[in-house]
């Protein structure tokens, strides 16, 4: 049984608040929301499987969502339930599936742009919205078999970003991402072979906050499309000027919706 724990970031007290960060990123996206929040609920970030400060995947089988929600157990265990999941993109497709494991635990959920893709794929197969996050996905792993993360990470980044995103990203900041990018076919197996169905998430009966960006991909609207009609008490929040990486590039926007929202759901 793997028994190792996450790196996690913690600001606060008060009804816990966990943040799951986005693929290629870590909890550090999260500082601007932490400090917003810190001064009334216990906020804690932690970094996910192979990134940061937290130890990598190590077993021979293909990690799962599953996975990803075994791996906060330590930290989840110490808080006091019930609390609030907030994720992006991969993290938000986490947090849906730590709120399936155990719903009676979870206050609210807030989701910018949750990638389970395995919901457009089971609506229908291939061609679909999924396609182009699939392509992008065997480009990247093509060009890290040929040795070539620069490129790997290029083909991940324009995809969410958009045509010249990686090339704009500044110098420092490049050969993090291109490493983390290694992962990118492990990310894809998590999310598209996800085996909750459409219905499952029918029986999440909490507030949830489902935030979109209108420049974002054809992947993330179809699978907001889908979960926006099962969600039983979703509240749907569009930025007309926001693409994918939302909650990163324009963290002031988010970050004051979110605490919108949380503070109506702690209304009576």
């Amino acid at each position: 049984m793997n028994r190792t724990e996450p790196h996690v970031r913690e600001a606060g007290a008060g009804e816990a608040v966990v943040c799951l960060h986005a693929n290629a990123s870590t909890s550090g996206q999260w500082r601007g929301l932490m400090d917003l929040l810190a001064p009334t609920h216990h906020v804690l970030a932690p970094d996910s499987y192979g990134c940061g400060r937290s130890p990598d995947w190590t077993s021979d089988r293909t990690i799962s969502l599953a996975d990803e929600v075994a791996f906060l157990e330590p930290m989840l265990a110490r808080l006091r339930a019930p609390l609030t999941w907030v994720g992006h993109s991969y993290g938000a497709a986490v947090a849906l599936k730590a709120a399936l494991v155990d719903p009676s635990r979870v206050r609210a959920l807030v989701l910018y742009e949750p990638t389970l893709f395995s919901l457009i794929d089971a609506e229908t197969p291939p061609p679909n919205a999924a396609d182009g996050i699939r392509q992008a996905v065997a480009a990247a792993g093509s060009a890290r078999d040929a040795g070539q993360p620069q490129r790997a990470a290029q083909a991940f980044i324009d995809y969410w970003m958009g045509p010249g995103a990686w090339a704009r990203t500044p110098a420092d900041r490049q050969p993090p991402i291109a490493d983390s990018v290694a992962n990118v076919r492990r990310w894809a197996h998590a999310l598209f072979s996800e085996p909750a169905p459409l219905e499952a998430f029918r029986a999440l009966d909490m507030p949830v906050l489902y935030m979109v960006g209108k420049r974002s991909t054809a992947s993330a609207h179809g699978v907001a499309r889908l979960l926006r009609t099962v969600l039983p008490r979703v509240r749907m929040v569009e930025f007309d000027e926001l693409g994918h990486m939302g909650p990163i590039t324009h963290p002031s926007v988010v970050n004051a919706e979110v605490k919108r929202f949380l503070e109506s759901a702690r209304t009576p």
